[in-house]
């Protein structure tokens, strides 16, 4: 069974690599990803990794709080987007309510 994992608290100079490094003792690690700011190309301190498992809760626990790259990580199960939300501003030019 996947599950998807939300990882936040993470240092600036955390990469793809090493949250996949992190998580895989515990599960099987199928994607790993940091979070960039689209305009400067720095970390946003949060990552996502999927992971192949059959108790999602355990790894929770066992990563939970723990070290990586000297900042005490929070982990939770990813919540799902809306599908179409993509965020951001929806404004424009001719559609609106006046």
């Amino acid at each position: 069974m996947q599950g998807r994992l939300f990882i936040g608290n993470l240092s600036w100079n955390t990469t793809d690599s090493d949250l996949s490094d992190f998580v895989s003792p515990h599960a099987e690690v199928i994607d790993a990803r940091v979070i960039t700011d689209r305009d400067t190309g720095r970390s946003r301190g949060f990552g996502f990794v999927t992971v192949e498992t059959s108790d999602v809760q355990a790894v929770i626990r066992a990563l939970d709080g723990q070290d990586l790259d000297g900042r005490q990580v929070r982990v939770n199960e990813a919540e799902s987007r809306p599908q179409g939300d993509r965020g951001g501003f929806r404004g424009g030019r001719g559609r609106g309510r006046y």
